[in-house]
């Protein structure tokens, strides 16, 4: 198998961090495959509304070593095994899984092949496209971690997802729904809006609309106070809407949401990373597989159309974006 592997790829990736004029096709090596690791060969990658801003350097500061050039993009994405490092046991050449590797320093998605620890990769789930699977890791890891991990979300618990149209908020709101709980979501437009309604959200509101009748229309769904929060957007609507959690009750959001949730007195209020571990992977397969799961991807791109794949992330948009590797 291995001797199929070339030396070399194609890649959207920077020769230095900046605007969009840095990213371009380049012809890079491909990675090599250490201990404890996989290469995939790279169907989809997902696109990150966070990618801008690794473009852009911001990432340097919570990286554990110096970045290198060239540097090639992407957190997520989906995809054959091809070769195995040493100690590897549950992946195997020919697999077909996604996985993520947020700031990896062997490489990101945006190419043809990519190396990822085996414990960043989960099989991809039945009844998922390439382009849903290549797209589901990061936002599917923050959505669950958020729900499960830092907001304990149990069997009948009222739950707010704010930016419920979204990457991260329309996964949210199906597992949400699979773990018990009861969803009031806000999402962004008349699109958003009919998104999270066929997902299985109780009540759904228009975020863009006015704070008042956001406020009115979850206050409506849980008139004793909402049990829980997960916000995925900041602003002046989605801080009022917050106010309708009751005393006791808990906010959890992403790092990265900007403006941050402000605490108030009786509500607990976390903040977390989405990050990657097998058990989350596990996990999250096995609620995915317990019945229909829908992962909402509006565009695929082509890898020489990364740059335009950067410039709409940034603009409205549902679910997640995609580039077509392979």
């Amino acid at each position: 198998m291995k001797t199929s592997i070339p030396s070399q790829m194609k890649a959207a990736a920077l020769d230095r961090f900046g605007g969009p004029e840095v990213l371009g096709m380049k012809t890079v090596t491909v990675p090599e495959v250490g201990a404890g690791e996989v290469l995939i060969k790279v169907e989809t990658a997902g696109v990150g509304s966070w990618d801008s801003a690794e473009r852009e350097g911001e990432m340097e500061a919570i990286k554990p070593g110096k970045s290198s050039f060239p540097y090639v993009l992407g957190t997520d994405g989906a995809g054959t095994v091809v070769a195995v490092g040493q100690g590897v046991t549950r992946c195997k050449a020919g697999d077909k899984v996604y996985a993520s590797g947020f700031l990896n320093a062997k490489g990101g998605f945006y190419a043809e092949y990519a190396v990822v620890r085996e414990v960043d990769t989960a099989p991809v789930p039945k009844g998922l496209s390439a382009e849903q699977a290549g797209v589901l890791a990061a936002d599917g890891i923050t959505a669950l971690q958020g729900l499960q991990d830092a907001l304990k979300l149990r069997e009948g618990m009222t739950l707010l997802v704010y930016g419920a149209s979204g990457g991260v908020g329309h996964l949210a709101v199906q597992l949400a729904r699979r773990l018990g709980a009861k969803v009031v979501a806000v999402a962004s437009g008349a699109d958003g809006v009919e998104l999270v309604k066929r997902l299985g959200a109780e009540k759904v509101v228009d975020g863009r609309g006015d704070a008042d009748a956001v406020v009115k229309a979850i206050r409506d769904f849980a008139p004793d106070g909402l049990d829980a929060a997960l916000v995925l957007a900041g602003g002046d609507v989605s801080q009022k809407a917050l106010e309708t959690v009751k005393k006791g009750g808990h906010i959890a959001f992403p790092n990265g949401v900007e403006p941050a949730p402000q605490r108030r007195d009786g509500v607990q209020l976390t903040a977390y990373d989405g990050k990657s571990n097998a058990d989350v992977l596990e996990r999250l397969n096995a609620l995915i597989e317990a019945g229909p799961f829908h992962v909402e991807v509006s565009k695929v791109y082509r890898l020489d159309d990364a740059g335009k794949a950067l410039e709409a992330v940034g603009k409205h948009h549902l679910g997640k974006l995609a580039l077509r590797i392979h």
